[in-house]
């Protein structure tokens, strides 16, 4: 016998799906017709956030306009603190390309500029949701792919840039991603990569120790270890750009303020973009770490938004004078002679005898 109940029970809606009130909703999603591309413009949303799903497995930084805005005060903090350079772009010596890639391009305001100082480049950026742009350059193309697949550029690359890819993937996706990198360089070309750290620190003990914002770092480190997409890359990057087998790696340390607390005016600046960097990244960054992974059990969307306003009260304060790590590493892909050379030198030194080994 079935249950009157169920025909009777009103479905509750969710309140973190986008209304069909809401103007920035596409209103197509219940038509037959409706095309791949605006699926994927829509995304999921979950906890309130949209994410990417082009990629089955879930990706742990939300892709909507609150995200968007913090990848571009992001951006424009790299620039103020490479203002000094004649080019703030990338660091790599790369003076007249012809192809260039920006492996999660976010928003795309990297590729964008990139193409505006390269008219005669064409300049690609990449990632797994359309990047909300109006124009571009005609040299530009932002493109809707999943890295992790096989690349299916034909021409090699000059430069390929990453920037803020901390919890991307997991150690195997990071070298099947650096080896992919390597085969679609040229040789001589240049691999650059710009990450920052998740730790809010502090130099000069204005931070108290019992301070919430001491266990913003820890919670995300611990989070994305629990879910194999370990946020140390800006720890881990340089040595495993070279084991994947870059030469000439080169790195590039940074103090990124959070805050305009500091004297130098360069780094005020810095500080005060960062500010409303944290400010509007925060939430992304850590809700669907937090909901998935928080200890002692996953933490409901509410906790999480709780914690936010508690981090960002502090953020306020003008008393701290904090900031986090950034690093900048470039490397180049080998020429086929010095790749020659390393295997001979290998080769001579595995034939060559242990003499202090005979003489014992």
């Amino acid at each position: 016998m079935e249950d009157s109940r169920v025909a009777t029970e009103r479905i509750a809606a969710d309140p973190d799906i986008y209304s069909a009130e809401d103007p920035h909703y596409p209103d197509d999603w219940q038509s037959e017709t409706t095309s791949i591309g605006s699926s994927i413009y829509r995304g999921l949303i979950e906890n309130g956030r949209r994410y990417q799903n082009l990629r089955h497995e879930d990706y742990l930084i939300p892709s909507d306009d609150q995200m968007f805005e913090a990848y571009e005060a992001g951006h424009l903090v790299a620039l103020v603190l490479e203002s000094d350079r004649q080019n703030p772009l990338f660091r790599a010596p790369v003076h007249d390309p012809k192809q260039i890639l920006d492996v999660g391009t976010g928003k795309g305001i990297w590729a964008i500029d990139v193409a505006d100082m390269f008219p005669n480049a064409t300049v690609r950026g990449v990632d797994l949701f359309p990047p909300p742009v109006s124009w571009m350059p005609p040299n530009c193309v932002l493109e809707v792919d999943d890295v992790l697949q096989e690349w299916t550029w034909r021409e090699p690359f000059d430069l390929i840039h990453m920037r803020i890819m901390i919890g991307s993937f997991d150690p195997a996706e990071w070298d099947r991603v650096y080896k992919q990198c390597y085969d679609k360089l040229q040789p001589g070309g240049w691999l650059e990569q710009l990450e920052a750290s998740p730790c809010i620190e502090c130099d000069d003990g204005t931070l108290p120790a019992d301070n919430i914002l001491q266990s913003w770092g820890p919670n995300i480190f611990a989070c994305g270890e629990a879910a194999g997409r370990e946020c140390d890359v800006i720890d881990t990057m340089h040595e495993t750009i070279r084991k994947a087998g870059f030469v000439d790696v080169h790195d590039k340390t940074y103090k990124w303020p959070i805050g305009p607390w500091a004297r130098d005016q360069r780094y005020k600046e810095a500080g005060t973009v960062n500010f409303h960097h944290w400010m509007s990244g925060m939430e992304g960054w850590c809700m669907w770490l937090l909901t998935k992974f928080g200890s002692p059990e996953p933490w409901t969307k509410d906790e999480v938004l709780v914690y936010v306003a508690k981090l960002r009260k502090e953020l306020k304060n003008p008393r701290f004078h904090i900031y986090q790590r950034a690093r900048r590493v470039w490397a180049r892909k080998p020429f086929p002679d010095e790749i020659e050379r390393s295997a001979e030198i290998k080769e001579e030194s595995t034939e060559k005898p242990d003499v202090s080994a005979e003489k014992q």
